[in-house]
């Protein structure tokens, strides 16, 4: 389906930290490689001018994107730049008179979700929604009723087609390989399902803490953070059934049935950790009792997947930072050899960050006279080369009107779903020492499984 691209770009929140990490360096490098060639402007309420704005940016690129001179000048001659407080009509109205000519805007809205509704009416109110686009960061609502309460809202100015939910997970290369690695080779297909698996592991360690971000999670926690969203996406691609087609829409639809068909989350099966030292964080209540870690096993209810474990854990001050993904197969249904096989025998691995390969668990007769194995991998390794990094490629495609990397309405509600259960405190919380594997209570959840595949460096 063909999409016309929008004619100018409003980045609402451009003085904040992931403008600052993120999106300048995503807009260079879209600069950079003839993508971006449109008005973009700024808004922000830090009392700023265009000048320091500049200034900023240049920082933002010499920190975290590479900076090219020649690429940064172009850049700087198409931003603009309008300070003014959100809730103030006269910030629509300059705005809409900066617009100028321009008939679809697309309007990204890098700003806390509790200003959302109060953009999207001052953008209603000033008449500068008519055939225009919104790119809405997460955390997309705090539960399944904020999430339906926030679409209702956006839709007040925009169409289904026009809102746009981003999540950069999704625009990271390694993840869209999960899919189509699996699609694209006739060998992994015939295996993919109860019959030969015995059961799933997912992992997203951080060996870091909160980095200065205290406030910002203890409002969220592991679980909205990056169970809700990141980790459900990926058991999505790891389970779903093909799409009819490449349709983008096909793709997203398979992903949604997925989701539907997962259970809500069980108290029961989850086990939530805080790592000592937490409390004392700028930001965060001397009594929290936000989880930095998450661990929760989960089953999908469908045919291909009855009574097959996915176990998925998250969490901050672990000993590596790395997101690997573990599937482990049956083993045969005899030991022929006699052998004590470890856990992890055979297995297919992606390993997501920090760098990106899949590997094959097999085992394998060790020489000599004696019938008796041991266990390898083969690694595939992959360089990602000139990748696109995921907010260059999700912001690219929002401006070209693709949106087969954003998430649907009902796809999000259906994850709300699945965690709704679990929030708060909900379950008990466990405190572990940074530089480890989070509380040992972890290990009940996998119990039944052997242990978890804990990621080397």
């Amino acid at each position: 389906m063909t999409s016309v691209a929008s004619d100018a770009f409003v980045f609402f929140g451009a003085t904040g930290d992931l403008a600052h990490k993120q999106i300048f360096p995503a807009l260079h490098a879209l600069v950079r490689r003839g993508h971006l060639d449109v008005p973009i402007i700024c808004v922000a309420r830090s009392g700023w001018d265009l000048e320091k704005l500049r200034e900023r940016i240049r920082d933002s690129l010499e920190k975290h994107g590479g900076l090219n001179e020649e690429t940064f000048s172009k850049l700087c001659s198409l931003i603009q730049y309008i300070d003014g407080d959100y809730r103030e009509p006269s910030t629509y109205e300059r705005l809409c008179q900066m617009l100028g000519s321009s008939a679809r805007p697309l309007y990204y809205l890098a700003i806390p979700p509790s200003m959302f509704a109060t953009v999207t009416q001052g953008l209603a109110g000033a008449v500068c929604t008519r055939a225009a686009r919104v790119v809405v960061e997460k955390p997309f609502g705090r539960d399944l009723a904020s999430a339906r309460e926030l679409n209702a809202i956006l839709e007040t100015a925009f169409t289904q087609e026009a809102i746009f939910r981003i999540d950069h997970f999704l625009g990271k290369e390694p993840v869209q390989n999960i899919y189509y690695t699996r699609f694209a080779n006739s060998i992994f297909e015939p295996l993919w399902n109860r019959d030969h698996i015995a059961c799933v592991q997912i992992t997203l360690a951080e060996n870091f803490g909160v980095q200065g971000r205290g406030s910002f999670y203890d409002e969220v926690g592991a679980i909205r953070d990056v169970l809700q969203n990141h980790l459900l996406e990926v058991v999505a691609y790891l389970a779903m059934d093909p799409s009819t087609g490449d349709d983008p829409e096909a793709i997203r639809e398979e992903s949604r049935r997925l989701l539907r068909a997962i259970k809500p989350l069980d108290p029961l099966h989850i086990v939530r950790g805080q790592f000592h030292g937490y409390r004392q964080e700028a930001g965060v209540a001397p009594d929290s009792h936000v989880e930095t870690f998450v661990a929760v096993q989960l089953f999908i209810d469908t045919w291909r997947w009855a009574g097959v474990p996915f176990y998925v854990r998250a969490g901050k001050g672990l000993p590596v930072t790395s997101t690997t993904v573990t599937v482990e197969f049956k083993r045969p249904p005899r030991e022929t050899f006699g052998e004590i096989v470890p856990a992890f025998s055979n297995h297919l691995r992606f390993r997501l960050s920090p760098d990106v390969s899949i590997g094959l668990g097999i085992r394998v007769k060790i020489p000599g006279e004696r019938r008796v194995g041991e266990d390898i991998e083969l690694i595939m390794a992959q360089n990602e080369g000139d990748a696109m990094a995921p907010y260059e490629r999700l912001l690219g495609d929002a401006i070209r009107g693709d949106a087969s990397l954003f998430a649907l309405e009902g796809t999000v509600e259906e994850q709300w779903r699945i965690i709704d259960p679990v929030l708060g405190d909900m379950s008990p919380l466990y405190f572990y020492e940074q530089n480890s594997w989070g509380p040992a209570e972890a290990d009940q959840v996998i119990a039944d499984h052997g242990a978890w595949y804990n990621p080397k460096v």
